[in-house]
């Protein structure tokens, strides 16, 4: 059912493209700026949070994504649909949340639900762990 409804949803994203995603958004570079909007991009990176002293990843300290264009996605837990994902596995990001009342240049917090198209599994993050202003 889930799976379904995840195809449904894809497809109908994927026909109202050049509705929702903005001509900015549309080049596989752009970060999408405004909330509602939308970048196909691909996954350059899938890590642990946290990396030792030594450089190497420390296990299930949680997940991490970087994309082509830019967008980075982080999470306390262990998210199984970004472990799943491949460095260049096609992805569709879409900027669902942006914090308000930040100091001026202090732009974390904001959030991404992104779906990769091979798996055609999802994830929401934000990209940093503290959002702006601190904790």
């Amino acid at each position: 059912m889930y799976l379904h409804g995840l195809r449904c949803a894809l497809a109908a994203a994927l026909i109202a493209a050049p509705l929702s995603v903005s001509a900015q958004a549309r080049t596989p570079t752009a970060i999408p700026t405004r909330v509602g909007t939308c970048a196909f991009t691909r996954v350059t990176g899938v890590h642990q949070r946290l990396v030792g002293e030594d450089r190497r990843e420390i296990p299930d300290s949680g997940s991490s994504v970087e994309l082509a264009n830019g967008v980075y996605g982080v999470s306390y837990e262990q998210v199984a649909a970004v472990q799943a994902s491949r460095r260049g596995d096609r992805v569709i990001t879409c900027l669902v949340s942006i914090p308000r009342g930040c100091p001026p240049g202090d732009n974390r917090g904001r959030v991404y639900t992104t779906t990769n198209l091979r798996t055609e599994e999802s994830w929401t993050l934000p990209d940093s762990q503290h959002r702006c202003a601190g904790a």
